[in-house]
């Protein structure tokens, strides 16, 4: 039975990570920046169409990773690397 439906906490969530991450879609030179707790399944996830940004983009590239230890700080960081701030960041630290 999924624990998630049961009401009982699950154990693993404790011990998931979540990271922030940055697609770069060379043909329009668009960023795309999101954030999960299982990078390669989102990953085949833009590949195969599922996500719409990146429907009608392909190819990419993942330029920029960022490991996080709760999925709120995951959520503040993406909100920050989308805010004007963190473009510039990202801008300095990837196309020096």
């Amino acid at each position: 039975m999924n624990k998630e439906l049961s009401g009982q906490p699950d154990r693993r969530a404790r011990f998931r990570k979540y990271v922030v991450y940055v697609l770069w879609f060379s043909e329009d030179n668009t960023r795309y920046v999101g954030q999960t707790d299982n990078l390669y399944r989102r990953i085949k996830d833009h590949l195969t169409g599922k996500v719409e940004f990146s429907k009608s983009r392909r190819p990419f590239k993942l330029i920029y990773v960022e490991k996080l230890k709760s999925r709120s700080e995951a959520i503040k960081r993406e909100n920050y690397l989308k805010s004007k701030s963190g473009r510039r960041y990202l801008d300095k630290k990837l196309f020096k």
